[in-house]
């Protein structure tokens, strides 16, 4: 579809279906003509029972997702775009269209429908304000999900791909190196996008684990405590834990002093390990400890 990649033609479509691009849906459609193909080479689509593909747009991804997978479910909450969807992707049989919010959606009820239960894995060009609401519910929620390849804003590529202990990592950093093996793969600049955006992007690929590389007594636990360790980020863990948590200071200072890491230490400093092990040592259960 490389007439999809072509400014003018572009916003000839547009014209043609009466269409004007929502700043509220985060509408950017792609037009740099080598980006789409590396996105679905990359996908593992192919290796898999199909692809799930988050914002279609124009179907510009969509339809190179469909020269390599036996199966496309494109979700899109915007009704406007189906007839130009239909348009576009006219030639595509393999790829079926489900108008939907995909965060309001029962997704393991939809990947035993479109799936069949079976390994399944994800590609998107995410808009930037549901990034983490979406990766999130993919990580964790217990789905067949073979892997997850999506392209998002530079920046929270780069603290999505950080593992925990760097500076750059955050609550989210734990979360996705608990579920996954994530990899930036390539960047891509503001300018590959109608309208160009006021940042650059990147893609990058979750490879889902077989099993966590942490044993931890919950998981929900876990990531109670990252997102508590780096509630206020300028603080201690411990500082941050007690005040987001309603736990005491002195029992966190205990427990961190526990798993061999000084009192003082931040939430950024502590490793995929050290979180396990202090969520363990904590020992919340849906409730917090005076």
């Amino acid at each position: 579809m490389s007439v999809l990649s072509d400014p003018g033609a572009v916003k000839a479509l547009l014209d043609r279906h009466g269409l004007r691009l929502s700043k509220g849906l985060g509408q950017n459609f792609l037009i740099n003509p080598s980006v789409c193909p590396r996105m679905a080479a990359a996908s593992g689509a192919a290796d898999s029972a199909g692809v799930l593909e988050i914002g279609p747009g124009i179907g510009v991804l969509t339809w190179e997702l469909a020269q390599v997978s036996q199966k496309v479910v494109a979700v899109e909450l915007d009704k406007r775009l189906f007839p130009l969807l239909e348009e576009t992707l006219s030639d595509c049989g393999n790829v079926e269209l489900v108008q939907g919010d995909i965060l309001q959606m029962d997704l393991a009820r939809l990947a035993e429908e479109k799936f069949g239960g079976q390994p399944f894995c994800v590609c998107a060009n995410l808009p930037y304000y549901i990034t983490t609401p979406v990766i999130m519910a993919l990580l964790e929620g217990g789905l067949p999900l073979h892997s997850v390849t999506v392209m998002v804003q530079k920046e929270a590529a780069q603290r999505l791909c950080a593992p925990p202990g760097v500076r750059a990592c955050g609550a989210i950093s734990v979360s996705v190196h608990y579920h996954s093996q994530p990899k930036l793969l390539f960047s891509v600049s503001r300018g590959s996008f109608l309208p160009p955006p006021h940042v650059d992007s990147a893609v990058i690929r979750f490879d889902m684990r077989p099993a966590p590389p942490v044993a931890v007594d919950q998981e929900s636990a876990l990531l109670q405590v990252a997102q508590g360790a780096f509630a206020q980020r300028r603080k201690t863990a411990a500082n941050s834990l007690s005040a987001s948590l309603g736990l005491s200071k002195p029992l966190v200072e205990e427990a961190l002093l526990s798993i061999g890491v000084p009192a003082n230490v931040r939430a950024e400093q502590l490793t995929l390990k050290q979180f396990a092990a202090l969520s363990n040592r904590l020992q919340l259960s849906g409730g917090s400890q005076k």
